[in-house]
């Protein structure tokens, strides 16, 4: 490390230079490849991927999006004469517009069921010629646009469908504007200088922004959800300036000891940017353990999450030294310089709240153990309600027009409606045929079933589908019952004597499918990602103590940041007030890609908070004074960069995005909880009451474990117990050379 900052700093104009080329190129690559996300939640082999598959196999023309304008009279019906002229002219527009291939009216088929029974709310189905994913947002705003022109008093048109959901997907950049403006004045209050306020954002722009366009060409060579461009601006916007943030404030250290400018950027990357890419490599860890799923979808959110990791943590240890470098002793502030220059270098004395909260942990570890305890416990007592289930346009904000028309649907034409079900099959022979026929009255008399379909063949005839609308939503759990019931006893029976094989797909199918696979490999998963965290804490800290207190710690944070979802998003509890849209079940894949994120985010301050009382404690060999020193020196920057974290993460509500609105919320809880209650209240609480074997490691395993170091130990002058619950350490630092340096 300390070689390649020298490098850097000695050529930083080519470090820059090379920096800015490389996210001029990708950005440049990207913007002319276009984006190619899929939202595939499909996993093969269970019964709805066969659904699917049978479709798109037997009915090759249904591969266009499906979406659906809706009016409603008030009051009259939309069977009057102006309302059928108006709207039968405006569907006739949209049919000519490029990428929409047909219009299906209800004034041209009046017994397809697509005007309600009390003739006030009628629907139209229009089919793109292109899925949702590969729909230019242009071709799907006009459509909107050309409904919407058709809106008079008394008549209400709304949209809905994947496609028009593209016209609601962001409202620009807002979300991250908000962030990283909140993010610079934390820093500036923290370092009371300019140019060092804005250093880390800059590094953070840098790297996040050469990772997303990089995640754009992504979507061309493998499976990528539309949300992981954003959820990995989240997380490297929030760890990328986190990470900048401790090297600054070495270097700022170092200058505040009269150590020359390329100096101090030099001691900084080569101790403190140890810590960045050790705590890098544990949250790349944890999010690459989603490819043990061997799910599609979700292998490409872990590697482009990962690959956003890997950028910002590259652009801490390479394009900050060079900065730091060019700012020379303006990382210090006006006062700081001149202190420096009147004084000469002093010793830091860590005093002030961080001391006193330090003695105060020391003096009563068992009481404040047992109220971080509390807190956590209350919080994470909701996740135990979890629901995994289908969000849909149903649960959007209430000015949105996707979820206006969810709800002119469900209360014209029952909640089922927007999410029916596909029952699927291969066709042999009359036989079939004639059994299909008849099967149809049997559905409707199942229980949960509002209507049936009848039945639709390809040109073959040798595959055919019909639709069940269920009387629930989509998102509903009787919904889900009633997949249940048609896979293990409707469809049963109506196959025997056959030779069909009946498959039930739709929306509620898909995700129950994608969600009882996840809840099944989710053991494995958490197991192999604790694990490996547990394995490099091991390594790094040689005590068997500190790994399990970590773990331990790490699903505390999970498990309350879930509760905290479910109280918001689930219950409800503020999620309208917010703009989130009314309350609904969780997304399936949203356990697995938190788990990731937060255990490998929980490890950062784990290992900033614990690398110092491991310096300290070799050292003296003195627990009591290793946690009381090191979390009176790691407490004020490990609160700075939560505070920065959270608000870049809370910022991400602003998106407009339910499933980028949860990621924030969990995560910002998860940073709050993890570094104001469990490493500044609970972890040391801990330490401070299990004393020595806090460090112990069997000598057996001592010796056969390899030898690494997070950040070569410093020289520090005898400290004496703390007066008045003030530390009055003084601190005399100077870099040891360590073999890990050469």
């Amino acid at each position: 490390m300390r070689a390649l900052a020298q490098w850097c700093v000695k050529h930083r104009l080519v470090v820059v230079l090379l920096w800015l080329l490389t996210l001029g190129g990708v950005a440049a690559g990207a913007a002319v490849a276009g984006s190619a996300y899929s939202n595939d939640y499909e996993v093969p082999g269970t019964e709805s991927g066969r659904a699917t598959q049978l479709l798109r196999e037997g009915f090759k023309d249904l591969g266009g999006d499906s979406d659906t304008v809706v009016w409603r009279t008030t009051p009259g019906k939309v069977s009057a004469a102006d309302v059928e002229q108006t709207m039968t002219r405006t569907l006739d527009e949209i049919a000519e517009l490029p990428g929409v291939a047909a219009v299906t009216s209800p004034y041209e088929n009046t017994f397809a069921g697509q005007i309600s029974d009390d003739g006030r709310t009628a629907y139209a189905t229009v089919t793109f010629d292109d899925p949702a994913e590969d729909i230019d947002q242009g071709e799907a705003q006009a459509v909107v646009d050309t409904a919407k022109a058709a809106e008079t008093e008394g008549l209400q048109v709304e949209l809905g469908g994947s496609a028009v959901a593209l016209t609601e997907s962001s409202e620009g950049h807002v979300a991250e504007i908000v962030g990283v403006i909140v993010a610079a004045v934390v820093l500036f209050l923290a370092f009371g200088s300019l140019a060092a306020s804005l250093l880390p954002i800059a590094t953070a722009l840098v790297g996040v922004g050469t990772a997303y366009s990089a995640i754009v060409l992504l979507g061309h060579a493998m499976t990528v959800a539309d949300f992981a461009p954003m959820l990995g601006m989240l997380i490297g916007l929030g760890v990328g300036i986190d990470y900048a943030l401790f090297i600054v404030t070495r270097h700022r250290r170092g200058l505040k000891r009269g150590l020359p400018v390329a100096q101090a950027a030099t001691e900084a990357v080569a101790t403190t940017g140890r810590a960045v890419v050790f705590a890098g490599a544990t949250v790349c860890i944890a999010l690459l353990g989603m490819l043990i799923l061997r799910l599609s979808f979700l292998n490409g959110v872990a590697i482009a999450a990962s690959l956003t990791v890997v950028l910002t943590v590259a652009a801490s240890v390479t394009l900050l030294p060079a900065l730091l470098s060019y700012i020379g002793p303006h990382a210090l502030s006006r006062r700081e310089r001149r202190r420096l220059d009147e004084h000469g270098p002093e010793p830091e004395i860590p005093t002030g709240l961080a001391a006193r909260w330090s003695a105060f942990v020391e003096r009563h570890p068992k009481l404040l153990g047992a109220v971080a305890l509390v807190v956590m416990t209350v919080l994470a007592l909701p996740t135990f309600f979890l629901h995994l289930g289908t969000s849909d346009q149903g649960n959007n904000p209430e000015s949105a027009t996707t979820r206006q028309a969810y709800d002119l649907l469900a209360d014209g034409f029952g909640p089922g409606l927007n999410g029916p079900l596909t029952l699927v099959t291969p066709v042999d022979g009359a036989d079939d045929e004639v059994a299909l026929d008849n099967f149809g009255a049997t559905l409707k008399l199942t229980d949960g079933v509002a209507s049936v379909s009848p039945v639709t063949y390809n040109a073959d005839k040798d595959t055919a589908y019909l639709t069940v609308v269920p009387e629930s939503s989509p998102q509903s759990q009787q919904t889900s019952d009633l997949v249940e019931r048609l896979r293990t006893d409707v469809l049963p029976r109506a196959e025997t004597g056959t030779s069909l094989d009946l498959h039930v797909g739709g929306v509620t199918a898909s995700y129950d499918d994608f969600a009882d696979v996840i809840i099944g490999k989710l053991p494995l998963f958490v197991g192999v990602v604790i694990g490996l965290g547990c394995v490099l804490l091991l390594l790094a800290f040689r005590s068997i103590g500190i790994p399990l207190k970590a773990a331990a710690m790490n699903v505390a944070a999970v498990a309350a940041a879930f509760g905290v979802v479910v109280a918001i998003f689930q219950w409800g509890w503020g999620s309208e007030l917010l703009g989130l849209g009314r309350a609904g079940p969780i997304e399936p894949f949203l356990p697995v890609i938190m788990v990731s994120v937060l255990f490998g985010l929980s490890m950062d301050y784990q290992v900033f908070l614990v690398s110092r009382m491991y310096e300290e404690w070799l050292e003296t060999g003195d627990n009591r004074r290793a946690v009381r020193v090191g979390l009176a020196e790691t407490s004020r920057v490990i609160n700075s960069a939560a505070v920065i974290m959270i608000s870049v993460f809370l910022a991400f509500v602003l998106s407009g995005d339910r499933v980028i609105a949860m990621f924030g919320i969990a995560l910002a809880s998860a940073v709050a909880l993890d570094a104001f209650v469990l490493r500044t209240l609970l972890v040391p609480a801990l330490m401070h009451l299990l004393g020595g074997a806090n460090w112990w490691l069997p000598r057996w395993l001592d010796r056969r474990l390899p030898r690494i170091s997070i950040e070569p130990p410093e020289c520090r002058t005898t400290i004496p117990a703390p007066r008045d619950g003030v530390l009055t350490e003084k601190l005399v630092e100077q870099p040891r050379v360590t073999s890990d340096d050469h």
